[in-house]
């Protein structure tokens, strides 16, 4: 293996870790700017209401997208265990 395939194997790996977190960290910031509308407009100034409405996304979003993420690495995996 060369220098210039680790390094693709690398880069790649690398994009899909950043494209498999994307649902996931989006839905946190989705629901943490909602939120923080929330307090500002009702100017309640609670840490846990900001808190565990973002788990809660954050774990319905992460059950719906496993199929998907399961299929990318799996992808992944074929490909580099395949050498192509």
């Amino acid at each position: 293996m060369s220098v210039d395939q680790a390094v693709d194997i690398v880069r790649e790996a690398l994009t899909l870790m950043l494209l498999l977190s994307l649902p996931i960290l989006g839905a946190a910031l989705v629901i943490g700017m909602g939120v923080s509308i929330f307090q500002a407009m009702t100017q309640i100034q609670e840490q846990t209401l900001s808190f565990v409405p973002k788990i809660i996304g954050m774990v319905i979003v992460t059950i719906l997208v496993t199929p998907w993420i399961a299929t990318m690495i799996l992808d992944f995996a074929r490909k580099m265990f395949s050498g192509g």
